[in-house]
């Protein structure tokens, strides 16, 4: 029989969707403890009576994780298990009036820039001396930075700017101050996401000013990685790569999406941008930080997407042989620019797209990977599972890119760095031995 006065509230914040999702739910989770409450987040054990729950809009497959999430803390509710459920993230904000309908026993639901008026629902202080400091969720060692939040371009296919709004930077400032902090409890690496870095700072210092921030990031002690995702090719401010040629903790690495290798479906996307543009940059990128990892995600089967343009993608990978890479099928959005053209691609034809591009990209994984073995790296350990230590070199992001795994029987410190050598490489995973 549920007690619902006798027991201590205690608050499970759920996060689907990016890291910059999981940002947001550092920031309230941050928020809530600041308040004297007992949180958790994604808690295994199920025994919070209120659930936040941070969703993600971005495509159907997001959407649809993120409703079955609802409906089963929904059911939880009907149960007696858990009292309050609330609702916050991308999908709360774009579809709110409809899921407020579908799905009435929900208590409440907020949009991705009201903080504020869920701490107060939740009867807790928005505390302004909290800003820019943040309990981590991922191992301390590691965190993300996010340095901006939404995003001004017009890509035809995207729905961000309809649930974040346009791009806002954050100040410099305190983006350091945040770095610093994160370095006093242990974090070695940073890891700098937004909508666009490359447009930080337009909006409040009048140009692109992300290799100014890098250079400032990179001299606060304490930090010996950071990492760079969410790139845009069109307007490339090529002086971060100098920055990353001359700071040594700033990682050989960068996170662009490119979408296409067709210049007629680029057009299409609205991206800004041409294969020949794009080709070309890349090898900028190449020439001026040498043995620079490049990670890549791409989209099948976009409305108007003919044979002819998926072919031109896959040559394009073909020559590119990006180090990583990710592939999404097309998801047909609301209210944006695409949803105007018919979206007649069969889904299986999109997956076998899909499917042909990542059969390719394994093979350059492979290829590229039988050169490291014999050569030693520096890896920054994050787990152990399954008899195995288990780190990243600098060229690999946490959850999306390649792992190094090093038997058991020699011992690694998690969170921390050691050399080891390859003795054996997979298509996307590397064993080795600690040096």
């Amino acid at each position: 029989m549920k007690t619902k006065g006798l027991r201590t509230n205690k608050i499970n914040i759920v996060t689907l969707g990016c890291s910059k999702n999981l940002v947001d739910s550092e920031v309230l989770y941050t928020q809530l403890r600041g308040n004297g409450y007992n949180v958790t987040h994604e808690s295994k054990k199920d025994d919070a009576n209120i659930v936040v729950i941070n969703t993600c809009g971005f495509i159907d497959n997001a959407k649809e994780e993120s409703i079955n999430t609802i409906l089963r803390y929904v059911d939880a509710k009907d149960a007696g298990v858990v009292d309050k459920v609330y609702v916050t993230g991308c999908l709360s904000h774009r579809y709110k009036d409809e899921l407020e309908v579908e799905i009435p026993t929900v208590d409440a639901w907020f949009g991705t820039n009201e903080l504020p008026r869920l701490l107060k629902t939740l009867k807790a202080d928005y505390k302004h001396e909290l800003v820019g400091e943040r309990l981590l969720t991922t191992p301390a060692h590691y965190a993300y930075l996010k340095i901006a939040e939404g995003c001004d371009r017009p890509c035809s296919f995207c729905a961000i700017p309809l649930m974040r709004g346009g791009h806002v930077s954050r100040p410099m400032e305190e983006l350091v101050k945040e770095a610093q902090s994160l370095a006093r409890r242990g974090t070695k690496e940073l890891i700098l996401i937004a909508q666009d870095l490359t447009y930080y700072g337009l909006d409040l210092y009048k140009k692109r000013n992300l290799a100014e921030l890098i250079d400032q990031l990179s001299g606060v002690a304490g930090i010996d990685w950071i990492r760079l995702q969410y790139a845009y090719p069109s307007g490339f401010p090529t002086d971060i790569l100098d920055v990353m040629r001359e700071r040594p903790n700033v990682c050989n690495y960068l996170d662009m999406p490119l979408q296409t290798g067709s210049t007629d479906l680029l057009k299409l996307m609205r991206r800004g941008i041409t294969r020949e543009k794009t080709e070309a940059l890349i090898q900028t990128i190449r020439e001026k930080v040498p043995g620079i990892a490049l990670r890549t995600t791409l989209i099948v089967g976009h409305p108007g997407e003919t044979e002819a343009m998926f072919d031109e993608t896959y040559e394009f990978v073909e020559r590119m042989r990006f180090d990583r890479l990710g592939v999404f099928t097309y998801s047909h959005e609301e209210n944006t620019h695409s949803f105007s053209m018919p979206d007649d691609l069969p889904s299986e034809v999109k997956q076998e797209r899909a499917d042909a591009i990542m059969e390719l990209q394994q093979s350059i994984s492979w290829d590229l990977n039988q050169e490291r073995l014999g050569k030693t790296y520096k890896v920054l350990f994050d787990r152990k599972e399954g008899g195995y230590f288990i780190g990243r070199t600098e060229f690999d992001s946490p959850e999306v890119d390649n792992e190094v795994l090093v038997p058991a029987v020699q011992y690694a410190r998690l969170g921390d760095f050691a050399d080891v050598r390859i003795t054996e490489a997979h298509e996307f995973d590397l064993y080795g031995e600690l040096i």
